[in-house]
């Protein structure tokens, strides 16, 4: 059914925005008896008047604007993924602006960047790096990054990474001259380097869970570097203990530059999520951006 009436739908609805058979023969190109034969068969074939007519004006019915409200977003969403389909090419064109913490940059956000940026080399993209909890409407930005926990309710987020886990580390040196820490309180007594946040304005709280329950503890030490690669640096250098992503920090592990401690009180989390305002009017460049960056 929907096969033989598609094109007298798309009729009806040029006709309904345009509320007069003349303006919308205009617009089709064809002429005012066609448009009116079409939309006669279509609500005889549907048994139901879809159009009200007047000498002087023509308005859709209750059964009118309900397929109205139906079809135009479908109709819209169908002529978005055929512009994309279009630009897959490498013809897309456009300006992105995202924001997002060092982390999600250095990890995530720009090893896929650049595969993309070269297979559309008409998109540009600017990238403001900020470990803040930006507000990317006030800021006119068209997404943002952060970790699925935060992303505000009222915003539509896509998942581009994986869970992740925080872990705390020290170097072998530091480790030679002070005790393991067996929980998290007993890093009161210890050096720690601390990242002070943005928006807060405060310093981090260490955040830890065993069991299910949740605990935060305040650290001090001798720095405070909101620098994710120099906490890791001042750790190697045996500055004192860093609570950091464990991906950043595998390698050095792994190498025995540093040692982990606490693991079972450090759990995975919610990784990081692109996020942004609404799913509609999206032109094709941020589409396929989306694509490009989803986990």
């Amino acid at each position: 059914m929907l096969k033989e009436n598609f094109n007298d739908l798309q009729i009806f609805l040029v006709v309904a925005r345009e509320r007069s058979f003349t303006k919308a023969a205009g617009k089709l190109g064809v002429s005012q008896s066609a448009l009116s034969h079409a939309i006669k068969a279509l609500e005889a074939r549907l048994n139901l008047r879809l159009l009200t007519r007047t000498t002087r004006s023509v308005a859709p019915t209750e059964a009118g604007e309900r397929i109205i409200a139906c079809l135009e977003p479908r109709i819209a969403d169908l002529e978005q993924e055929l512009e994309i389909l279009v630009q897959l090419n490498g013809t897309a064109s456009g300006n992105i602006r995202i924001s997002a913490g060092e982390h999600a940059v250095r990890s995530f956000l720009w090893p896929r960047l650049k595969p993309f940026l070269q297979d559309y080399p008409g998109i540009n993209v600017e990238l403001l790096v900020d470990n803040g909890f930006v507000d990317i409407v006030e800021g006119r930005l068209d997404a943002g990054v952060r970790l699925g926990e935060s992303v505000e309710k009222d915003m539509i987020a896509v998942k581009i990474g994986p869970d992740m886990r925080m872990v705390v580390v020290g170097s072998p040196d530091y480790f030679a001259q002070n005790p393991v820490p067996q929980t998290p309180h007993d890093l009161q007594h210890h050096r720690c380097i601390n990242m002070r946040l943005p928006t807060a304005g405060g310093l981090y709280h260490w955040e830890f869970e065993k069991d299910g329950k949740p605990l935060r503890v305040r650290v001090e030490g001798q720095l405070t570097i909101n620098l994710l690669s120099e906490r890791i640096d001042a750790a190697r250098s045996g500055f004192g203990l860093a609570c950091v992503p464990e991906d950043t920090v595998r390698a050095q592990i792994k190498a025995g530059e540093l040692i982990q401690v606490l693991d079972e009180w450090c759990p995975s989390f919610p990784g990081y999520y692109l996020y942004y305002p609404s799913r509609k009017q999206h032109p094709p460049a941020f589409a396929l951006l989306i694509e490009a960056l989803r986990y």
